[in-house]
Order: structure tokens, then sequence, then C-alpha cells
């Protein structure tokens, strides 16, 4: 495992990010605690620092087997928790972005985490109402408190996570120093405006679901071979059928990963550090085979050939206005005829 710095920090991070919304039972497709603890200690022994999870996470379980888990080397782990969410219910406040849920939901993860500090504290989920102003000084707060070292953001629009980065700046408050998004080859929206924010920022990005819910491994394109998977195997393969675009990009990553000798998890993981803008793969497991598969994409280094092929067979449409740009008229307008003679 190497490290790199976690945007512009200097907080050192391991080259993948162990997620851990699988550790415990309560959500019906969970891990035991027995098993948690040994893909918890497999990742460590590989190497790996940075540990993902969240408040909400198997209704607080995941956070508390972190806390036991932890014991006698928090120092060495660097943990990224979340607040936003809460369980339905009758209270208006228990959930969101706000002062209010910020300030309840870190002490209670401290509590669970059986710690006094979080290395990285995340905004979950844009809650569409909370001023990003009250974000940041909350975030600020907690930093100059110590509960927190960093602040992060998870699920946001790319033009407020600017917003919210830029106040900091100019306010002197602690900014956003990472992204976290839904990033793979069957989500590369984020390429649109998410990727060049973060470039532009300095921001880290960490990826969630890099293998797309398990379709990425190729287990649904075969009878039966989806049964270890948290969606069912008959409905997962109606799915598949029905989505031509999902399909061609399983098979394309099945196939390629047969000519290069690895899994097809190992090479849509290693297609997301390919990219231009450094990518951290959250990855998650619910047993020990599946962790050990995953972190040995590490040694996976992807020809050109192949990354032409999945980049090609996963390419979208990013919309406007960045097809707008790259018509030759539109090119040619902007840059009075010199395009070609303009370096970038």
């Amino acid at each position: 495992m190497r490290y790199q710095l976690l945007g512009k920090s200097g907080l050192r991070v391991s080259e993948l990010c162990l997620g851990t919304m699988t550790f415990g039972e309560e959500w019906g497709w969970g891990s035991p605690k027995d098993e948690s603890r040994k893909v918890y200690d497999a990742f460590l022994e590989a190497g790996g620092n940075f540990i993902d999870t969240a408040n909400v996470y198997t209704n607080g379980t995941s956070e508390r087997l972190l806390g036991e888990f932890m014991a006698g080397h928090r120092d060495r782990v660097v943990l990224a928790t979340k607040y936003t969410n809460a369980a339905p219910g009758n209270d208006p406040n228990a959930a969101g972005n706000h002062r209010k849920s910020m300030m309840r939901a870190v002490e209670a993860s401290l509590e669970r985490l059986k710690t006094d500090y979080i290395d990285l504290y995340l905004l979950h989920i844009w809650d569409q109402k909370t001023p990003i102003e009250e974000v940041m000084r909350g975030f600020d707060d907690l930093v100059r408190q110590g509960k927190i070292l960093y602040a992060g953001v998870s699920d946001m629009p790319a033009w407020l996570v600017a917003k919210g980065n830029t106040l900091a700046e100019l306010r002197g408050w602690s900014p956003f120093v990472s992204l976290q998004i839904e990033y793979s080859l069957l989500e590369r929206t984020p390429e649109a405006d998410l990727v060049p924010m973060a470039a532009e920022f300095g921001l880290g990005v960490t990826a969630w679901s890099p293998l797309a819910g398990g379709i990425l491994t190729g287990k649904q394109l075969q009878p039966g071979g989806a049964k270890e998977s948290r969606q069912s195997n008959e409905s997962m393969q109606q799915f598949m059928k029905s989505n031509a675009f999902k399909e061609a990009v399983a098979r394309e990553v099945v196939a390629v990963a047969r000519e290069i000798g690895h899994s097809p998890a190992q090479v849509a993981l290693a297609w997301l550090r390919h990219r231009p803008h450094p990518v951290i793969p959250i990855i998650g497991a619910r047993k020990l085979a599946q962790v050990k598969d995953n972190l040995a994409c590490t040694e996976v280094k992807l020809p050109a050939a192949a990354l032409d092929r999945l980049n090609k067979v996963s390419t979208i449409e990013l919309g406007f206005p960045h097809s707008f740009f790259t018509k030759d008229m539109v090119r040619s307008l902007s840059s009075g005829g010199m395009w070609d003679k303009i370096d970038a």
C-alpha cells in the first residue's frame, strides 16, 4: 500500500479506503462482528490506514464496532465519519446539514467510536435547505474545538462545494479537503463538474460504489452468479438484460480482466486509480475473501489499450455546456480562429 496527501492537507492516507457500511447485520445484508474484524485486520495488515463510516451505518453498529477494533492503535487510523442522516421519525431536527444536527451527531459519533477526535468529518448528503455559510462555520468551530481535524463533503453539487470553499478562504474558516462521490465505470457523470471542481480546488476525491453495487464484478452476467450479492440474482439479471449500456460495460470489464489475468473487481478499481485526477476507491466487503481480492487492485497496471477500451465502452454525454464547447464553430469563434495555435 502506498500513501498520498488528502487534498491540500498534509494528512497521509492510503491509496484505498475501507468502507464499513457492511459492519453489522442490522440492515439485513451486512457482516457479523467476527467477520467484520477479519476484514478490518486484513485492511490494516495490507498497509491501509484510511477508514470510512457514518453515524447511520447499520444503525450505529458500524461506528461501535470500529470503536472496539481501533482500541490500542487509534492514532494509526485515519478515521472518516459522516453526519446528516437519521432514521425516519417525528423530530424535524434529527437529520439535516444544520448546526444542531451537526453538533448532536458529532458527540454521538465520538461516543460510539470511543475516541476524542475524528480525523475527517463529512457532510453526508446535501439537505437542500441549510445555508452553506452555516455548514462551513459549524465545521470550523469543530476544528477549533479539536473534535475534528479536517472537514469533507459528500453528495453535494459542485457549485455549492465551490461556494463553501470560497467562503472558507475569504473568512479564514476550515475548508473542505475532500469530496466523496459516486464514481465508477457505470457512473461517470461526476466528470462533468464535480471532478474538475475538485481538481481546481485541490480536493481529495474518494469514490463510493466503485463496483456499481457489484455489477462490475460480472457475477450477475452468469446464471446463479449473484447468490452472494445483496441484490437477488433473478432481479439483477432481469435488470442487466434491460440495460444494454450497463451490460456492455460489465462484459468489457470481464473481458479485460480475463486477458490480463486479474479479477473484474480489480480491473474496475484499477480504472479509477488510473484517472487523471487522483481517486481513492472506497472498497467495501462482507467477507474476508472479497476484501483480499479488492486489495490486490493496487498491483494492477492497466495497459493503454485496455484503458482505451474501458473508456470507450463507458463514455457518456456530459451535456450542456460541455458538449457545446467541443463544437468546431464554438472553438473557432471563442478563439478568433486560433484554437489550434493557443496552448492551454
